[in-house]
């Protein structure tokens, strides 16, 4: 292995930046050029054709099988066009990865001709086996059949591997008897319950709204490895993550990475990825370096949230396709480093109608004012309601590693809102006492003209806040960098929704007793500030004061993944989401199945590379070194030395290996022990949780020793790459 660590490195000291050729001087000339958009549309169907599909997409109606077959057709020739000879259903299932079965466009005729043909039926629907992804329980083995179905919401979009090039049809996943098992599925239902809702709030100020989107921009952090290095530890390999690995005696503390120059490889690698998505019509504008060494970010304009999230999962698997070629790999686990910044996958979430306007924005009239106050407040008591079904929708082993240190946000659910606003929001709870129902004073009583104004100082972000308003948006800032975002807006989308239409009910209600609307809507909004106060926090999301705090207000403080799990199958979520139609009681509780599953699996594999590298690396190495130092000892009584500190410090250091040879031994073998037990046990969630309570528990002091060996131990023997070196090689 210390062989496998130095080729590693020497072949890093070799490389250089890939020359990389665009396809175009300006991105503009070939933005989209791979998706099947508005404008191939427009090309490669007739007229009535195009604008049938257009209505279909805009209202969500069915798709005839004539006009399946001419979008079909028109497809597979724009894709041919293209170079495409293959086409696939591609699609995300409960794995947390993206799916896809690649079928010919040839095909043989009845008389034995050679024929490229696509059809609409292979348009609309494909039969994976449903019984090889997670379902639940849903499917057994011995059923095999589930379906993709077509989303003419997203658009089509070829891949080019290396000489190949494969048409992809954007598809949700469901079961022959009809559960979803996708987090597409569910996540059009929450986008078509939330515009409904928030259609329904948008009538009290402006009748002419028809439409109501919802809009998403994913930043995506990451860490880059040079390949050579990832391949010589076992551990980055097998989990995405350092299991073990001392800190370097320079890491962030400087913070002299973020912001700064980017390396010449990673700047190439940069270029590269974004050219491919840009072809693929993701709008990639920014790139930076991240505050970890060798962390950085890309960030697109936002999007429809579908699309959004359709380009997030795809952008994923650009980036690590793009990184082989220039001898990177990409490290998306949301703490591959122990003791340094961690990786996140920021959700900008906000809400915009089809007349051009931000529902989470400010106007220029007190009336658009309170109609931002509706959306901004009643997103706020949402969280407060639900804030521990938001904590579950972000849960998973890896972010058990993040929540709750350098830059992440804690696991407690918060939303930083900002000075000024939690000054309007105070002001409105004072007005209790006021008579808010003579004209339109009720306007100037309550300052909502001024918003505009205070929100021009509203710049400042609370980095520790898991939710937090920035201007004109929610940034959900606690979702894992390595995660399928429509988990986590599938739930947003649903609570705030169902919040929405509670809101409707309230003020209509008032209305009805014979209350002015605007006296209506305030006094609904002035008892949701009340209520939902406890969410609100400015302050410093990682000290230990906030946690008492958090504690006094009655706020969850859910640490682990599998106790955070327990909230998606509770009473209140299983009403929300049977009431309205995102899941079934079924799903629901195959969906909690399927996470807790993941969640042991994972710690398993991490237990497991643990106790190999201990056993069969750290181990034998100390042994050597250990050995050495005693034939060291050895050798200088023969020659009659007299022991002096040297020796006396040498003596020292071998007892300490010893010492930590016996701590790393006997734990790993208790590890073992337990996960023999615990593997006994039927109950996924049991088992779960034991795994997160026992068997976790050896980590950290199997590893507190491994890494003091790796300060004791001889650099040129230690067989597992050093952090300096993952962290600082590019």
């Amino acid at each position: 292995m210390a062989i496998l660590r130095f080729k590693a490195l020497e072949l890093v000291n070799q490389r250089k930046a890939v020359e990389v050729q665009l396809p175009a001087a300006k991105i503009s000339d070939y933005y989209g050029t791979n998706v099947f958009g508005i404008d191939a549309m427009r090309s490669y169907l007739s007229g009535d054709y195009f604008k049938r599909l257009q209505y279909a997409i805009k209202t969500g109606s069915k798709v005839d099988r004539n006009l399946a077959d001419a979008v079909a057709a028109s497809m597979r020739t724009w894709a041919m066009s293209k170079g495409a000879t293959h086409y696939t259903h591609w699609f995300q299932p409960l794995t947390g990865e993206t799916a896809e079965k690649h079928d010919s466009f040839f095909d043989i005729t009845s008389d034995g001709r050679a024929l490229e043909t696509f059809k609409g039926n292979a348009l609309v629907q494909q039969e994976p086996d449903a019984s090889s992804f997670p379902s639940g329980g849903i499917r057994n083995t011995f059923e095999a059949r589930g379906y993709t179905a077509w989303d003419p919401t997203s658009p089509a979009f070829i891949i080019e591997n290396g000489d190949t090039k494969t048409l992809c049809i954007p598809t949700i996943f469901v079961s022959y008897t009809g559960e979803a098992l996708d987090f597409k599925a569910p996540l059009l239902k929450s986008l078509d319950l939330v515009e409904r809702a928030a259609l329904e709030v948008c009538q009290y100020f402006d009748k002419d709204v028809t439409r109501v989107t919802t809009t998403l921009g994913i930043e995506q952090e990451y860490f880059l490895v040079d390949r050579a290095l990832f391949d010589a530890r076992p551990d980055l390999v097998m989990t995405g993550r350092t299991v073990f690995g001392h800190a370097p005696a320079k890491g962030q503390q400087l913070e002299d990475h973020y912001f700064g120059a980017i390396p010449s490889r990673v700047h190439a690698f940069m270029v590269e990825f974004e050219a491919e998505a840009h072809k693929l019509g993701i709008p990639l504008r920014t790139r930076h370096n991240e505050v970890a060494p060798n962390q950085f970010e890309c960030a697109p304009t936002f999007e429809e949230a579908n699309l959004a999230v359709d380009h997030n999962q795809l952008l994923m698997d650009i980036m690590d396709r793009v990184a082989e070629k220039h001898h990177f790999k990409v490290l998306l686990h949301e703490k591959p480093y122990k003791g340094v910044n961690g990786s996140g996958k920021h959700n900008n979430w906000a809400l915009s109608t089809d007349t051009g306007v931000n529902l989470l924005g400010p106007g220029r009239r007190p009336k658009e004012n309170l109609q931002f106050l509706t959306f901004f407040i009643t997103t706020i008591k949402a969280v407060h309601r639900y804030a521990d079904l938001l904590r579950a929708s972000i849960a998973s082993a890896s972010n058990d590693h993040r929540l709750g240190a350098n830059e992440a946000p804690p696991a407690i659910m918060s939303v930083f809102i900002g000075k000024k606003l939690t000054e309007v929001l105070d002001e409105l709870e004072r007005t209790a006492k006021l008579p808010l129902d003579k004209g339109d004073n009720v306007y100037l009583k309550l300052g909502i003209d001024k918003i505009p104004e205070i929100l021009l100082d509203n710049t400042d972000r609370n980095r520790t806040s898991p939710f937090a308003f920035t201007g004109n948006k929610f940034e959900f800032r606690a979702v894992g960098s390595s995660a399928n975002c429509a988990n986590a807006m599938t739930v947003l989308n649903a609570i705030v929704a169902d919040q929405l239409m509670e809101f409707r009910n309230s003020v209509d209600a008032l209305m009805e007793q014979g209350k002015k609307k605007e006296v209506a809507i305030i006094d609904v909004l002035r008892e949701y500030v009340i209520s939902s106060k406890a969410i609100r926090f400015e302050g410093n999301g990682y000290s230990k004061e906030w946690e008492e705090e958090a504690e006094r207000r009655g706020l969850s403080n859910i640490r682990t993944t599998p106790q955070a799990l327990d909230k998606w199958v509770d009473e209140q979520a299983t009403t929300l989401f049977t009431k309205h139609g995102i899941f079934s009681e079924r799903e629901i509780h195959a969906r909690h199945d399927i996470l807790l599953e993941d969640y042991l699996k994972r710690v398993q594999i991490e237990s497991r590379v643990m106790g190999d590298l201990a056993v069969n690396h750290v181990i034998p190495t100390a042994v050597a070194y250990q050995t050495k130092l005693v034939q060291n000892i050895k050798g200088l009584r023969e020659i009659g030395l007299e022991e002096d500190e040297y020796t006396k410090t040498t003596i020292d250091t071998i007892k300490a290996i010893s010492r930590h040879l016996t701590t790393i031994k006997s734990n790993v073998d208790q590890m073992i022990e337990r996960r023999k037990e615990i593997n006994k046990i039927e109950d996924t969630r049991e088992r779960s949780i034991k795994y997160c309570d026992q068997v976790t528990s050896f980590f950290d002091i199997i590893r507190r020793s491994v890494d003091k060996l790796e300060l004791i131990v001889d650099d040129e023997q230690w067989p597992l790459v050093k952090y300096r070196e993952l962290m600082f090689s590019h």
